[in-house]
């Protein structure tokens, strides 16, 4: 399907002061979607905005790819309106939105995910190879249909599942630019808070939780043998089996610390914790997983927003297709996949000198920040000696600014961000340092 040019208009929006409400304008960003069959049976929905910045072009700004986790979880939704697009769920302005610094493509993957669908159970994404190829067919239809794009600076941001996912697609688009096959000017991958290396991430929680005071000493054991378990599991190769204690051992944690926030330990957030592993269901395999990762970004006030206003602005939605009504589906498919690490893609990106950049909030569970630097100790890049002896360098929002931001580090292609006091959506938790890490990232701002 052809993509839907949407010409600048001008919105009025209700923002709330202290002194009352007053109407402010806002000129909405040049936009543009729509659908790519990828396969027989599968679409995937695309959704791209212009850059705002007052003082330069679109054109003489990056082009970013923002990949969201789950998998099943809508970049289209959730990235876009709880994170970095220029509008959030009550459509008031962002002040923090990336599209300050760079154009922002939101991609529905894998299919069935968000607006994205299948019309037949056998098309949705088993495994990491598949939704990449889907990616892949998307983006060569993008790059040729949006020609102004092809000479773009192009990076691929992500978080959590999303990182997976940009790491296998990242090394996909690179090898194609090598081969020729695709049109566009790909320079780096960001991997936000990512599942690089599940059984890393997992073996962290005990040593992270106890650190911090959510676990006594029985509650470490607990979290450890559960963990023993898992290792075991992936040491078998039976990732289908290490997925099912990797939800037993979250439920432990849940137990032990009264229901942590997973994305951020001192957010506690019932809704999204306890009370949704209690409706949970033996029968339905992973659901207790699905409804603590996937649906819980997909909580009322957003779906009603894109199954209400957004599909109605879009005008292509098809009429059986909800927005969220299939992430399920996404989620139970990809079962398999879960606890696959992708350390050696890392590696292979490495070794071909595409930048990779990693970053990761200080308050994340899920993906913890020691979880992350075990895994990069097992790089076998040649220069990760020389970028481990680096001493980290404080950040700062702004100049002016005294408080700390986050602490950074590069060596050749590779570059780390620690980001304080953000859980496991940094954009949403430190929007300022987000957005200054963007304009570093891509060469910007130093």
């Amino acid at each position: 399907m052809l993509p839907k040019q949407v010409a600048a208009v001008l919105l009025v929006s209700l923002v709330t002061l202290s002194s009352g409400l007053f109407i402010k304008e806002f000129k909405e960003p040049k936009q543009a979607w729509g659908y790519v069959q990828v396969r027989t049976n599968a679409s995937m929905f695309w959704w791209l905005y212009y850059a705002t910045s007052p003082t330069q072009n679109f054109t003489e700004l990056p082009l970013i790819l923002w990949l969201q986790g789950g998998p099943g979880s809508s970049g289209c939704g959730f990235g876009n309106f709880e994170e970095i697009g220029p509008l959030d769920t009550d459509l008031k302005p962002r002040r923090t939105t990336w599209l300050q610094a760079a154009n922002v493509l939101f991609v529905d993957n894998p299919v069935g995910t968000g607006y994205s669908y299948v019309t037949n159970s056998s098309a949705y994404a088993k495994d990491l190879a598949t939704l990449t190829s889907d990616m892949m067919v998307l983006l060569k239809k993008f790059f040729n249909c949006k020609a102004e794009f092809q000479t773009i600076p192009f990076y691929i941001f992500s978080e959590s599942y999303g990182g997976k996912m940009a790491a296998s697609i990242a090394r996909a688009v690179h090898e194609a630019m090598q081969a020729g096959t695709i049109k566009c000017n790909f320079l780096g991958v960001a991997l936000g808070d990512s599942w690089i290396s599940p059984l890393d991430s997992v073996l962290s929680w005990g040593p992270y939780l106890y650190s911090t005071s959510f676990l006594d000493d029985k509650g470490l054991k607990e979290v450890t043998d559960a963990a023993k378990k898992i290792l075991d599991a992936i040491n078998k190769q039976d990732f289908r089996k290490a997925t099912e204690f990797w939800g037993q051992a979250e439920d432990i944690i849940e137990k032990n610390t009264n229901g942590v926030n997973f994305y951020n330990i001192l957010t506690h957030d019932s809704d999204s914790n306890t009370a949704l592993t209690s409706t949970a269901s033996g029968n339905v395999p992973f659901l207790n997983l699905f409804q603590r990762h996937v649906q819980a970004q997909g909580k009322d006030k957003l779906s009603d927003l894109m199954n209400g206003p957004i599909r109605k602005k879009l005008k292509i939605i098809p009429d059986d297709v909800k927005w969220g009504g299939q992430s399920q589906d996404v989620f139970s498919h990809m079962a398999g996949d879960f606890m696959r690490n992708v350390i050696d893609i890392v590696d292979d990106l490495l070794k071909a000198n595409v930048n990779v950049t990693v970053y990761n909030g200080q308050l994340d569970l899920i993906v913890s920040t020691i979880g992350q630097e075990a895994w990069l100790r097992k790089l076998k890049w040649p220069k990760m000696k020389e970028f481990s002896e680096l001493k980290w360098n404080p950040l700062y929002v702004k100049s002016e600014s005294t408080g700390t931001a986050a602490f950074h580090k590069s060596y050749d292609n590779l570059a780390f961000f620690w980001i304080l006091k953000a859980g496991h959506m940094v954009p949403a938790d430190q929007g300022d340092m987000a957005l200054k890490m963007v304009r570093m990232v891509t060469h910007q701002e130093h």
